[in-house]
């Protein structure tokens, strides 16, 4: 009879236990958390000098206890203590991490977790949101602007030059003009674009040639270098010298660039109109010197016309 007992005892043994366990862990799973609206930072680099070189851990208790808060790494050891049994009311009370352990060494890359204790509970809960260390800085890995020619003056010819990026990581993209911030890219995608049309500090530029550059900062805040430079040219209008000489009634030909579809000139009383390029025009019959005024959408750029008599 002992040998047919046993077995049937352990049975029933087990069956109890499962049984406890059962009702153990549904109380627990009906039981409301101790720890009300936990929030923590996601991301944060403790070396960038920025305002996300710590990371925050906010929440309030439903009862006043005595708490401490540590920072555990991926495998559950701890790197920080960040309280001991601190005495905590309900209200909403914020922890702030630095990114360093106890013997306050920067921690190295990875994802990290705070664990509370609850000391008149008798509870330890580490909290499901996870905090992520980054120090490595994002790096422009290519960088585009086209055309190399923009005139901004509104006509929609050319107003725009449009800047193309790729980043290795998540970043917001700023784009520098001459050193001056010109540009903000919103969204963090690694890939991108935004338009410049000539200005810096929110200032128009003037003609001439600028030098472009890109700096991207990831979520965590590192900076990262500067890019290589790009040189982009503002060009309302150009004339291709300054100074002509020529003799009364003669034609001359000067150049005139610019993205407008059309010129204005005036010469000596005389006026006209044509498209960009070489301009073919009559000098006037009298020696002399004259100015020769072209205009491309509000912007003017002179020319010395020098008339000189005719040798005999």
């Amino acid at each position: 009879m002992s040998s047919r007992v046993a077995p049937a005892l352990l049975v029933a043994a087990l069956l109890a236990a499962t049984s406890a366990a059962f009702v153990v862990t549904e109380k627990l799973k009906l039981t409301r958390s101790p720890i009300i609206g936990p929030t923590v930072a996601k991301v944060f680099s403790p070396t960038c000098d920025c305002g996300t070189a710590s990371a925050d851990i906010r929440f309030r208790l439903r009862t006043p206890d005595r708490v401490s808060v540590e920072i555990i790494d991926s495998g559950g050891d701890v790197v920080r203590e960040l309280a001991r049994d601190r005495p905590q009311s309900r209200r909403f009370v914020t922890y702030v991490w630095d990114g360093r352990d106890d013997a306050g060494r920067v921690v190295d890359e990875g994802t990290y977790r705070p664990r509370i204790h609850l000391d008149r509970q008798r509870r330890t809960i580490v909290m499901p949101n996870r905090i992520r260390v980054d120090t490595t800085a994002p790096r422009v890995v290519s960088f585009t602007a086209r055309p190399l020619v923009i005139s901004p003056d509104g006509d929609g010819r050319s107003d725009r030059a449009k800047i193309r990026y790729r980043v290795d990581e998540r970043a917001v993209v700023e784009l520098y003009v001459d050193g001056v911030r010109a540009l903000r890219r919103l969204g963090t995608r690694t890939a991108g674009s935004m338009d410049w049309f000539g200005t810096a500090g929110s200032e128009p530029l003037p003609q001439g040639p600028h030098t472009l550059r890109l700096v991207a900062r990831d979520l965590a805040g590192n900076l990262g270098p500067r890019s290589g430079s790009r040189t982009v040219r503002i060009r309302f209008l150009a004339l291709g010298r300054d100074r002509v000489v020529t003799t009364p009634g003669e034609h001359f030909a000067i150049l005139a660039l610019s993205q407008a579809r059309t010129l204005r000139w005036e010469l000596s009383g005389r006026s006209g109109a044509a498209r960009p390029g070489t301009l073919r025009l009559k000098a006037p019959d009298a020696p002399g010197r004259y100015v020769l005024r072209v205009s491309a959408n509000g912007h003017v750029q002179r020319a010395t016309v020098v008339v000189r008599a005719a040798q005999p």
